[in-house]
C-alpha cells in the first residue's frame, strides 16, 4: 500500500518546468564576441559542456523536497495477537501403586505413570493426530511430582519442550520413599502458583492445578482438604483426576524364565471423596479414569474448560520515504530528504568552484 499524506504538495512540481523555462529566457552568454570572429565555432571545453550541472543538481533537490513535502509512504498491514493466558500446575502421582500395569499405550500395556506422561505431554505440546489436542502454547506450566514426599520438578514455564522432558524424566518412588502426599503436592503447587511475580500476574488470566492420583493420603504433613482451602483462598482452580481401574489390579511381582512379566492382582483404592471435595471447594471438577481414552478424554475437557482467551489487533504500518531508507531492485537508497541535501549541497559546492566563472 503506497500513497502520498498531504498529496496536494505535488502541485508545487509544477513550478519545475516554469523554473526551467525562466532559466533558459534569461540565460545570457558569458563571453560575447566580437563582430571580427563572428561566426567561428570555437571548441567547447569540459566545464562548459558540464555548465548545466548545478542547475541540474538545485531542480532535482527540489524536486525531491516537493515530493518529501507530500510525505510518501508505503504500509503494510500487520495483526497483532495478544493473549491472556492460564499458570497451571500439574501435579503429578509417582508412588509405588502408579506401577500398575492397567493401561494400553499403542497395543502395549503399560504402567499408569508411563500412560499419564503420554497424556500429559499431549496436552501440553499438542497432537497433530488429534484436533482434541491443541497445546498450551500460551500458558505457563509447572510440575509437582509426589510419592512420599513432594517435589517441585520445574517452576511454571513457557518452555513447554523443557517441562516435558523433565515429566518423561520421573521415575516411579522406590519402596525407602514410597507413599501419597496429596495435601503436601497440593500445598507446594498452590505456592509455587501464588509466587508468580506481579509482572507475571498481569498476563495471566487464571491459575489452576491439574492434580493425578491413584491412592488415598498416605503421607506428608498436611491434609488434603487443608491444602485445598489454601488454593481456594488464593483463587486457585483445581480440577482432580483418580487415574486406575476400580478394584483388582495387574501389578508385576517378577519375570518367568522367557522374561516375561508376571502380575498379581492388588486390591487398590482411590479416595474419590476427597479428591471430589477438593475439586468441589476450589471450582473445579473431579473426573476418573480407567483407561488411556478415558485419561486422554479427560485432558482434553479440561483443556476446553480452560482455553486462553486471544485478542487481535490490525494496524499498518507505514515507513515513511522521505527519511527512511528503502530498497529498490537490491539497492539500499537513503530517503528522499538525504538525496536532496546532497544534491543541494553538490550543486552550491560547483557553483562556487569549478563552475564559478561560467555561472
Amino acid at each position: 500500500m503506497s500513497l502520498f499524506l498531504h498529496p496536494w504538495y505535488l502541485l508545487l512540481l509544477l513550478l519545475i518546468p516554469l523554473l526551467i523555462w525562466l532559466r533558459k529566457r534569461t540565460r545570457v552568454a558569458a563571453i560575447e564576441y566580437s563582430s571580427v570572429v563572428e561566426g567561428v565555432e570555437f571548441p567547447r571545453t569540459l566545464r562548459q559542456r558540464l555548465a548545466w550541472l548545478p542547475t541540474a543538481l538545485s531542480l532535482i533537490a527540489m524536486t525531491l523536497l516537493i515530493i518529501s513535502l507530500a510525505r510518501p509512504r508505503q504500509g503494510k498491514e500487520r495483526t497483532v495477537y495478544s493473549s491472556e493466558g492460564i499458570a497451571m500446575e500439574l501435579v503429578v502421582d509417582r508412588s509405588g501403586s502408579m506401577m500398575a500395569l492397567d493401561f494400553m499405550v499403542e497395543g502395549s500395556r503399560v504402567d499408569r505413570l508411563t500412560a499419564v506422561k503420554k497424556v500429559a505431554s499431549e496436552f501440553v505440546l499438542g497432537d497433530e493426530d488429534d484436533e482434541t489436542m491443541s497445546g498450551r502454547t500460551s500458558d505457563r506450566i509447572g510440575l509437582v511430582a509426589f510419592a512420599g514426599y513432594a517435589d517441585a520438578i520445574t517452576p511454571p514455564t513457557l518452555d513447554h519442550s523443557f517441562l516435558v522432558k523433565s515429566l518423561n524424566r520421573t521415575q516411579i518412588a522406590h519402596q525407602s520413599e514410597d507413599g501419597t502426599a496429596i495435601g503436601d503436592a497440593l500445598a507446594l503447587a498452590t505456592e509455587k502458583l501464588n509466587s508468580l511475580k506481579s509482572k507475571t500476574d498481569a498476563e495471566v488470566k487464571s491459575k489452576v492445578i491439574i492434580l493425578l492420583t491413584d491412592g488415598e493420603n498416605t503421607a506428608g504433613e498436611l491434609d488434603p482438604e487443608a491444602a485445598a482451602e489454601l488454593a481456594k483462598t488464593l483463587g486457585i482452580k483445581v480440577y482432580t483426576i483418580g487415574v486406575g481401574t476400580k478394584g483388582r489390579a495387574p501389578f508385576p511381582v517378577r519375570r518367568n524364565r522367557l522374561g516375561e512379566i508376571m502380575v498379581d492382582y492388588i486390591e487398590v483404592n482411590i479416595d474419590e471423596e476427597t479428591l471430589t471435595s477438593i475439586a468441589n471447594l476450589t471450582g473445579g471438577k473431579y473426573f476418573r479414569a480407567t483407561d488411556t481414552d478415558s485419561l486422554k478424554q479427560i485432558y482434553a475437557e479440561i483443556d476446553e474448560l480452560e482455553r486462553t482467551e486471544f485478542e487481535t489487533d490490525r494496524f499498518v504500518d507505514y515507513r515513511e520515504w522521505a527519511v527512511t531508507t528503502f530498497t529498490f531492485r537490491g539497492w539500499r537508497i537513503p530517503g528522499l530528504v538525504a538525496i536532496a541535501s546532497l544534491c543541494m549541497a553538490l550543486s552550491l559546492a560547483l557553483s562556487q568552484t569549478v563552475f564559478r566563472r561560467l555561472a
